[in-house]
């Protein structure tokens, strides 16, 4: 059986399963790790003075792992700079939030030929090579030059950008032909796969070739491509809800609601994610119905990321004046429309506060697949279970069409499925979960990992052949 060797920014295997707060991506990948008997590469998180390519080997859970240091420059250029500050906003449609700083390309092309000048040796014949994400899209060129021939797989956990959006981006064709030294590259979403062929087949300056199957040729190259839409660890998620520590979760939240329902959003501190829009969504709930104040709360939860970028500095500032104006208008003396946390909780604690939630807002202005919806569903009482409120600008919406689809700029669509979720009639709202459950089942994200793996094992592989 051939090794399979992960490759992301950071290595996010748990040193520690039992007590993890990592969510079943991380999961799924150690356990593929395990069958295959692999290795999991990336960055450690560190920085040195000079970069010396330097690897850190460790054991975690059964998991071998290969970590590395960069260098400050690096981390600033590639990672805080190319890849949050430029691939991400690009890729959400945020043009206004692009930063196109040469210095920043530059450190994410070297950075990539650094990390494949101390993967390559790390690599043996017959190994599956799996890279993960935006950071790493020229990491299987670099690798190519260094004489690696093997399969390389890359998958996206974020959406594409249209066509028009991504020609603003400088050496966008660079970028894209890097690409197409990978064998497989898996998408979320047809659409992602769409705006990915649109760029491929309609640029001027690419004019490529939509092959029978899904592959394309371009750049005097072929590469397969395919739609994976990842899911959660369901019967782990299920586990961690009905652990001690969700239960008393649960009865925590379960008895500060009572007499009250409660709506409940988790999101990453990130413009993509529909806060300030989701905020005045329920700012308008609250005005259309003066009847239901005293009823319901929005418990939002949004841990703090990459607090050292000034964007992110600055919808935290909005948000907390936001919160605190919607408190201020219609707080009662017993009663807080809005309890706004910005702190993390363990997969077992979200677990019990998801059951105890009415309604779950997941209402993102763009994002590639959003696994909160799916572990929303998957807390659920089966005999009383709540209602999704979903973005159609979500990766999840394209499979999860009985949830409440709304488009997230529209407060007053928002504030009106907030209505509707919390007075639907309990036969609907089971109706709604099984169809709902059926989804999540069927895209578990061990699922999703054996059929991208099994795809990419399965690659046409003419390098290896040519070699």
């Amino acid at each position: 059986m051939s090794r399979l060797i992960v490759v992301s920014n950071r290595v996010s295997a748990p040193r520690d399963p039992a007590a993890s707060s990592m969510g079943g991506l991380a999961m799924a990948l150690s356990a593929a790790l395990k069958t295959y008997d692999g290795l999991w590469f990336g960055w450690s998180g560190e920085t040195v003075d000079t970069f010396t390519g330097e690897l850190k080997m460790e054991d975690r859970a059964g998991v071998k792992v290969a970590l590395v240091d960069l260098e400050a420059q690096d981390v600033d250029e590639y990672y805080n700079g190319y890849a949050n500050k430029t691939l991400w906003p690009l890729f959400h449609h945020r043009v206004d939030l692009t930063a196109y700083e040469r210095s920043y390309g530059e450190g994410y092309e070297r950075t990539n030929a650094r990390f494949a000048e101390v993967l390559a040796p790390l690599i043996q014949p017959g190994d599956l090579i799996w890279i993960h994400d935006y950071h790493m899209i020229p990491l299987a060129r670099d690798l190519r030059r260094l004489g690696i021939t093997n399969r390389i797989g890359f998958f996206l956990h974020t959406p594409w950008p249209a066509r028009q959006l991504l020609v603003t981006l400088p050496h966008h064709r660079r970028l894209v032909e890097s690409m197409f030294d990978f064998d497989l590259i898996g998408f979320h979403t047809r659409e992602w796969l769409d705006l990915f062929r649109d760029y491929v087949a309609s640029e001027p300056e690419v004019r490529g070739r939509l092959l029978p199957g899904g592959g394309l040729e371009a750049f005097g190259k072929r590469v397969e491509t395919g739609v994976f839409p990842i899911g959660i660890d369901v019967d782990g998620f299920l586990e961690a809800r009905n652990s001690a520590a969700g239960a008393r979760a649960y009865d925590r939240m379960a008895a500060s609601a009572v007499f009250r329902q409660m709506i409940v959003g988790v999101d990453r501190l990130d413009y993509s994610k529909g806060l300030e829009e989701r905020f005045y969504g329920y700012e308008q709930f609250l005005r259309d119905n003066p009847d239901m104040h005293g009823d319901v709360f929005l418990l939002q939860v949004t841990p703090i990321s990459r607090d050292d970028v000034d964007t992110y500095q600055d919808i935290r500032a909005r948000l907390d004046s936001l919160a605190g104006r919607i408190n201020g208008e219609f707080a009662d003396m017993d009663w807080q429309p809005i309890r706004y946390l910005n702190r993390s909780y363990r997969r077992d604690q979200l677990a019990g506060i998801y059951r105890a939630a009415k309604v779950a807002m997941v209402t993102p202005l763009r994002d590639g697949m959003n696994l909160v919806a799916k572990e929303y569903v998957a807390a659920q009482n089966p005999e009383d279970p709540g209602v999704l409120i979903l973005s159609r600008f979500a990766g999840a919406a394209e499979d999860m069409g009985e949830a409440l689809l709304v488009n997230p700029f529209s407060r007053e669509e928002v504030a009106d499925a907030i209505k509707r979720a919390l007075t639907m009639p309990l036969e609907e709202r089971i109706r709604k979960w099984k169809s709902l459950m059926e989804v999540v089942r069927r895209t578990d994200v061990g699922q999703w990992r054996d059929a991208f793996v099994k795809r990419l094992a399965g690659a046409e592989n003419a390098r290896a052949r040519a070699a």
